[in-house]
């Protein structure tokens, strides 16, 4: 169950990212006339800035993108973060209304991320501290450098000498 409540989580999250991204793109940044005042001058700000909407547009539709096809779910999954937590902020204190929508949004992403038993594993590694890692990797027998760097695991292999072919 938990493994379909996984991938229930990351299509659903999939699929607002992918349609945010296409339909920003294919519209053209355009935004409806009946913005509230506050909203209204926050997103001709992020207009006026021209670079940022187009680049937030395809971020959102390429994470969504992998998030759809479950390639590279851990890294969409954090740069998707600061978005997830801007839109929280954005209806926070600009427009209420949309509120359940980026909790929901927010839901799904911590769920993914802290609690999926898929995917939270690596980015709770964002979260450990070098010394923990370290420590943890002493109590396995390992050692940063020999399950990560493919020169010290020859020269572990070669009782310490690396050959050049």
């Amino acid at each position: 169950m938990k493994n379909k409540a996984t991938v229930a989580a990351r299509i659903l999250l999939g699929i607002v990212f992918f349609g945010s991204g296409v339909f920003g793109l294919v519209t053209r940044f355009k935004f409806p006339p009946n913005l509230p005042p506050n909203l209204l001058t926050f997103v001709q700000g992020l207009t006026a800035s021209v670079y940022f909407l187009p680049l937030l547009k395809i971020t959102e539709l390429v994470c969504g993108l992998l998030l759809l096809v479950g390639w590279f779910v851990p890294l969409a999954l954090v740069v998707l973060a600061p978005i997830i937590i801007n839109i929280f902020f954005t209806h926070l204190f600009l427009e209420p209304s949309g509120i359940p929508m980026a909790v929901i949004i927010g839901s799904l992403e911590i769920y993914l991320a802290f609690f999926s038993p898929l995917y939270s594993p690596p980015i709770r590694a964002l979260f450990r501290s070098k010394v923990k890692r370290h420590e943890e990797d002493e109590k396995q027998g390992t050692t940063p450098h020999t399950d990560y760097s493919a020169a010290a695991k020859i020269g572990r292999d070669t009782g310490g000498e690396v050959f050049d072919d």
